[in-house]
């Protein structure tokens, strides 16, 4: 059984200030995939086109968001990124502003369920969401995500 810390690299795990919106919000939590070429530019403007045209179909839990797009829209290799922004960003009025994304790469239909179990495990306790949500370093991060 895969760690899941496995499907995360050290520089894919990043905390940012802010965002200027959910675009924005998006493309930080989708940089390291695209640089280390886990996706293309093309999966991150299907994340965003299907937001605009359904709304934010991977919101996870108040202020945590999965933005993830189908294999065949450009993922090249299975991953994940994790990105906090220590100041939150609205995705839709009636929920409360997104900190945590966890983007998610998936090369075919299989291959990140591992990967969406030991994420699972680690969200459904809320004193782990709190540790992610006030982690003051990506090393912070890491310590928790390795737990799992």
């Amino acid at each position: 059984m895969s760690s899941l810390m496995d499907f995360f690299d050290s520089e894919s795990i990043a905390i940012y200030p802010s965002a200027e919106d959910w675009s924005q919000a998006i493309d930080l939590s989708m940089r390291n995939l695209l640089q280390r070429k886990y996706i293309t530019a093309d999966y991150i403007q299907s994340i965003k086109d299907t937001t605009m045209e359904i709304g934010p179909y991977y919101l996870l839990a108040p202020g945590i968001a999965m933005p993830h797009a189908r294999p065949e829209c450009g993922a090249l290799k299975t991953a994940l990124s994790f990105t906090l922004l220590l100041e939150g960003v609205s995705f839709e009025a009636e929920s409360p502003p997104v900190r945590l994304l966890i983007g998610l790469a998936a090369k075919d239909s299989d291959s990140h369920i591992e990967a969406i179990q030991a994420l699972s495990e680690m969200l459904c306790e809320d004193d782990v969401i709190d540790e992610l949500l006030n982690a003051n370093n990506p090393e912070e991060l890491i310590n928790i995500i390795q737990r799992y």
